[in-house]
């Protein structure tokens, strides 16, 4: 059985903000900097093996906070960035006008080709996470590996190993700096392959973690 964890990044400046920020960037909040400390903590003892995240600033730091508490190295991979949010990126949410609201809302309502105009797709992001996920299967024998990505990167990637479609209703909330876990397994009582062992605890943190739409 192969064990995978799932790391979305600290908090940031513009998740406080309330701004969008697909695959553009801010840095990590004081904040964002402990909680990304407590996951390592958190993990250490586990035995993670191999570290990769997304090449976004965000996630980079949030992984080197990580892999200086496991000891261990760390891999980028382009393709567990962010949705990318096209002309949306960069805005703070409360100035969206009604026609970008929707564009916005398309993302998690449920809306089968819903995509902020220049940007991506839930299921071509989809695509991307579940192929970076299945490439964990080709480390050697005996990996742990740790994933920092991002918040509907995530959800989506979880989504779909439930078995839902990519751009299915967003009803799983991955805080900053969450832990989930998938493994790859055969079992008689569950479904062969990827299964979700558990989702967006925040147990480790010792302080509330906010999502991208509360605050």
């Amino acid at each position: 059985m192969l064990q995978v964890y799932l790391v979305r990044h600290g908090e940031t400046q513009w998740n406080a903000e309330r701004r969008i920020q697909g695959q553009s960037d801010s840095p990590l909040t004081a904040l964002g900097e402990r909680q990304a400390q407590q996951v390592g903590e958190r993990v250490r003892t586990l035995g993670i093996t191999h570290i990769i995240a997304s090449d976004l600033g965000r996630t980079r730091q949030t992984a080197e906070i990580i892999a200086s508490a496991c000891g261990c190295g760390i891999t980028f991979d382009p393709r567990l960035r962010e949705l990318d949010m096209g002309v949306l990126e960069q805005r703070f949410i409360d100035t969206l006008t009604e026609e970008e609201e929707l564009w916005r809302r398309q993302l998690v309502n449920g809306t089968p080709d819903g995509r902020i105009p220049q940007g991506e797709s839930m299921q071509e992001l989809g695509e991307r996470v579940r192929a970076a996920l299945q490439d964990c299967l080709e480390l050697p024998k005996g990996s742990r590996p740790l994933l920092v990505s991002h918040g509907i990167a995530l959800g989506c990637l979880v989504s779909t190993i439930l078995g839902l479609p990519a751009y299915a209703e967003r009803r799983l909330r991955l805080r900053n700096c969450s832990v989930s876990r998938v493994d790859y397994q055969e079992s008689q009582w569950l479904a062969p392959g990827w299964v979700v062992e558990s989702a967006g605890d925040v147990s480790h943190l010792d302080a509330p973690a906010l999502d991208e739409l509360q605050r």
